[in-house]
């Protein structure tokens, strides 16, 4: 069974020596000192080594069952889910006045990154409520958050989100579920919305549906679409559980991993709603939660590859296969360990650096929001709105390719169920597809997030990693780091300029290559995290750090990452330029 050890140094490494939380100036942050986040990351680490991976193969091989309407979660998830509950873990960020602890979003982060890699399917439970929570919180009346806030803070309620229609998906502006409003100011909501985690479960007392649906005079398209509160059983005046609503599960979708969530098919039979936020609003009322939730899936695609690194790279120590072409390492055995082989060494890197890279951008992605929430700092707001979806795409599409590589490593034992590197695979890959599939998050990052503003937030990470180069100019030892982070931005300005030539006489020309455009930029940030990881590893250093292994590795990793993967830049580019045309080549009946 494949285990998982939470990498708690290198999350306080970015924490503090390289976002430097403590200094950053950002509300709450000043408290977030080394002893804090040591405990808070050491007792979260212990609960996912302890409590949730061993629940992950469980909940894989028993899945959920739906009886008599209800639906049954693995076993052993109950007591896991109390467990969380009990130690204030689904509180950690949410707000104190009803009931959380206040801590920042990025802190949250961090501890939702253990619970990703050890559990993934288990942690959207408490997943989809923060998102629903968050909705909420942004959105409802005073009313309204004095009802539900409070118990889904604490996860004896929990929340859903339901977009996803049998015949629409993307284009939310097709749905056909219908709010008819009451006397009374509520609505009696019809429909069926399909892919619906933690849809139903018997996890908690009840379950506080989001709901998108028309109502009368909203007119076509997303115009139309409200978003309403549908409770699985009513609420009373005094806060007391009532009725059940006329809410029920069609069925759980048979999916291809995360077993472990029940991911419904909800059918609403004129049930019970309240208007949440502004009458044919609801898709700016869903987009208030986007970020936030789309940088949440970004974090699965890494944390679960985290996770398949580990196992790859512990079986990569342990195996023996061949010898070293350089002569014997293992005298002693039959073989050498696949660990002296170039290649895997070649395969371990790339997860590493990747993985490594990827939470610095995430953590880093999380500190803008707490800036921008925390401080009204509207620069933060249209930055970390810019770099969403190269979270969400890059780092899932980069997620899923890592854990392969991790299984690879296994060989034929990776295609055996009993080694746990299966699994990592199939859950890994719903992370490229929802909460807006990987290519429509390439299409949000050419076609609105460049212009945005007049193009103000691009400008200003162009201008950021100038100054990040510049800031090195005096120290040789950066060169490798800096001399790469130029070319690949150089790149990437001539591939947001080709855009903007190209792009209004032929939409298509730009629109064909906004999936290169988002790796492209994705790489040029892992670039930037490379560079300021390798910078405060060097200041360490320079300090008389006892622990030099780390850091030596860590810039060893990092000049790997700008040799290796930053040329890839310039195949992106390649690819952007070559336009429209040979995508567009062939007629539809030629395919």
């Amino acid at each position: 069974m494949p285990s998982y050890t939470a990498n708690t140094k290198d999350m306080q490494f970015v924490l503090h020596e390289v976002l430097k939380i403590s200094e950053a100036g950002i509300p709450g942050y000043e408290e977030m000192d080394r002893d804090f986040t040591d405990a808070v990351l050491d007792a979260a680490a212990k609960v996912s080594t302890e409590v949730l991976a061993p629940l992950n193969v469980v909940g894989d091989t028993e899945g959920c069952v739906l009886e008599n309407g209800i639906v049954r979660t693995p076993k052993g998830f109950d007591a896991a889910f109390e467990a969380m509950k009990d130690g204030g873990w689904t509180a950690l960020d949410c707000d104190p006045d009803f009931g959380g602890q206040g801590m920042p979003y990025l802190l949250n982060c961090a501890v939702g990154e253990m619970f990703v890699s050890a559990n993934m399917a288990f942690n959207m439970y408490q997943g989809l409520t923060h998102g629903a929570y968050s909705a909420i919180h942004a959105h409802g009346t005073d009313e309204q958050k004095a009802k539900y806030l409070p118990k889904m803070v604490s996860c004896e309620w929990t929340g859903t989100m339901n977009l996803t229609e049998p015949h629409c998906g993307t284009d939310l502006g097709m749905m056909r579920t219908k709010a008819e409003p009451q006397d009374d100011g509520s609505y009696k909501v019809t429909g069926q919305k399909i892919f619906i985690s933690a849809g139903d479960h018997d996890l908690a007392e009840n379950i506080i549906h989001l709901v998108l649906a028309k109502a009368p005079g909203g007119g076509e398209g997303t115009k139309g679409v409200s978003l309403f509160i549908v409770p699985k059983f009513l609420v009373n005046e005094d806060g007391s559980l009532g009725a059940r609503n006329a809410v029920s599960v069609g069925k759980i979708e048979e999916k291809m991993g995360i077993h472990g969530n029940s991911t419904c098919v909800m059918n609403y039979d004129g049930a019970t709603g309240w208007l949440l936020g502004d009458l044919h609003k609801g898709m700016r009322a869903m987009f208030t939660m986007m970020n936030e939730a789309r940088l949440g899936v970004g974090l699965q695609g890494y944390a679960v590859a985290e996770a398949a690194y580990q196992n790859a790279l512990a079986y990569a120590k342990d195996r023996l296969q061949g010898r070293a072409v350089t002569g014997t390492e293992n005298p002693n055995g039959p073989a050498d360990p696949l660990i002296v082989h170039p290649d895997i060494r070649r395969s371990l890197m790339d997860q590493k650096s990747f993985l490594e890279g990827a939470r610095a951008f995430t953590f880093w992605g999380a500190s803008l929001i707490d800036r921008a929430h925390k401080s009204g700092d509207d620069d933060a707001e249209g930055l970390i709105s810019l770099m969403t979806p190269v979270i969400k795409g890059f780092l899932t599409d980069k997620g899923f390719e890592t854990t392969v590589l991790a299984q690879q490593v296994y060989g034929g034992h990776g295609y055996i169920e009993e080694w746990g590197m299966s699994q990592f695979a199939r859950d890994a890959r719903i992370t490229m597809i929802y909460e807006g599939a990987n290519g429509v998050q390439a299409l949000d990052l050419v076609g609105r997030k460049l212009a945005q503003d007049g193009g103000k937030h691009v400008m200003a990470f162009f201008e950021m990693i100038k100054a990040e180069c510049k800031a090195h100019d005096a120290d040789e030892r950066m060169k490798p780091f800096t001399d790469a982070l130029k070319a690949a931005s150089k790149q990437l300005q001539s591939s947001a300029m080709f855009f903007m030539q190209s792009g209004m006489k032929n939409p298509n020309a730009a629109l064909s290559g906004s999936y290169d455009f988002m790796h492209l930029m994705g790489h040029v940030c892992l670039g930037l995290m490379w560079t300021r990881m390798a910078a405060a590893a060097h200041a360490a250093l320079d300090a008389g750090a006892s622990d030099k292994a780390f850091y030596e590795g860590k810039i060893a990793t990092g000049r790997y990452y700008m040799a290796r993967q930053l040329p890839a830049c310039a195949m992106h580019l390649a690819r952007i330029e070559s336009g429209a045309d040979p995508v567009m080549a062939l007629s539809v009946d030629q395919f």
